[in-house]
């Protein structure tokens, strides 16, 4: 009776929070605790603040700033709606910026779930956007599009000018992927999970015919594709074996979250099956394991059929109730030196935050920042390098500080 009632209980929970992965671990089997390696290091005096005190949020899942010069921040909204904010004046209301609310499928993992603007944006007020949709004569799909502001210090955007770069359909409603960012090379990067279920039925993540489960790249100035182009150093451009030339990495499960370094380093944090959670930092052409494994578990298939396994940087087993990472970013401002050149990332159910400090090839050591920060869904930067935090749950933006 008791499991039935956790049971029940995690059911809602992950019904409601926007991620399955609490259920599949409430319909997983007790296994050993994976043995982690990274050694783990004493807490740093770190804590968090409500950035917006007199504001709330529908489901946050992006704090981000555009190239604009201004104080602006924009807040995206996973039911399908932008909002601005000023990040000095904390005005008591926010600004809807866009709002494609009708044309969002939102529940459970998929909705308004990545947000880019374009570096050029002063000049162009070109931003992009990852969704998912279905109905009104749509499969359920993600959709990776364009939208345009009027001016660079335009305060709401017409849904009528979005141009559609390309969708792909998803196979199930959760594991959509989402992040969305333009790299320092200047091109757009696009995070794709492996079609949902459970255990990758359909092996999307190693099949590079398939967009799911991969890390995309594509030029949005290019044409070659219609409305966007493909890198011309792509790993598969032009290959003979159909090959999707978009893909950047593959191998990967639900890599919900991901961000560059000032090194210029991608580092992702992709979410585990039933034990194990990883953070990877990901290069071109890069295999990073699922479903052959899970983080650096055996899961299902032969590490022989593709190329050579990345291992990844880091990993945790869900020992300790900590059972869904939240990728973050690595600090590179000034108000907490003492984490400068660390990833800050977290555990989505657990709301732990730590900072991994890297010590060699796949190496790293590992310190708890905070012991329940939140529903962390995402992570964040202001212009001056300083590190936000969406809590999903709470509808809350959080600030790391002393």
């Amino acid at each position: 009776m008791l499991y039935k009632t956790v049971f029940t209980l995690l059911y809602s929970l992950a019904a409601t929070s926007g991620f399955s992965l609490l259920l599949s671990w409430a319909c997983a089997k007790e296994e050993a605790p994976h043995k982690v390696t990274s050694a783990v290091v004493a807490p740093a005096p770190v804590r968090v603040v409500d950035a917006h005190p007199s504001l709330k949020f529908d489901a946050p899942v992006l704090y981000t700033y555009a190239p604009d010069g201004t104080n602006r921040m924009f807040v995206l909204e996973q039911p399908g709606r932008i909002k601005l904010v000023n990040q000095t004046t904390n005005a008591a209301t926010a600004t809807t910026y866009l709002d494609i609310k009708k044309q969002v499928a939102y529940g459970g993992e998929m909705g308004l779930l990545g947000l880019a603007f374009h570096p050029n944006f002063k000049q162009n007020g070109f931003f992009y956007v990852n969704y998912t949709r279905e109905g009104n004569g749509h499969p359920r799909e993600t959709v990776i599009s364009r939208f345009k502001a009027s001016s660079a210090s335009a305060t709401q955007v017409d849904p009528a000018t979005e141009t559609i770069l390309f969708t792909f359909r998803q196979p199930y409603a959760n594991h959509n992927g989402g992040g969305t960012m333009f790299g320092p090379d200047g091109f757009l990067y696009i995070s794709t999970g492996d079609g949902g279920s459970g255990g990758d039925p359909q092996n999307n993540a190693q099949n590079r015919a398939s967009l799911l489960g991969k890390m995309l790249r594509i030029d949005v100035n290019g044409t070659d594709k219609g409305n966007y182009g493909i890198p011309k150093d792509n790993p598969y451009v032009g290959n003979k074996d159909g090959f999707r030339e978009e893909i950047y990495a593959y191998g990967l499960r639900n890599p919900w979250r991901f961000s560059f370094d000032k090194k210029g380093q991608l580092w992702v944090g992709d979410v585990g099956q039933n034990k194990i959670e990883e953070v990877d930092v990901v290069t071109k052409g890069g295999n990073y394991g699922w479903r052959i494994r899970e983080a650096m578990d055996p899961y299902k298939g032969d590490e022989k059929s593709g190329d050579p396994l990345i291992n990844p940087i880091h990993e945790y087993s869900h020992a300790n109730g900590d059972l869904s990472v939240t990728g973050g970013v690595v600090y590179e401002g000034k108000a907490l030196p003492e984490l400068t050149n660390k990833y800050i990332f977290a555990d989505y159910v657990s709301g732990k935050v730590w900072a991994l400090t890297p010590t060699g090839q796949n190496k790293a050591t590992n310190q708890v920042l905070i012991d329940r920060a939140g529903t962390i869904s995402s992570f964040g930067e202001d212009r001056a390098g300083e590190v936000y935090l969406c809590d999903h749950a709470e509808g809350k933006i959080l600030k790391l500080v002393k």
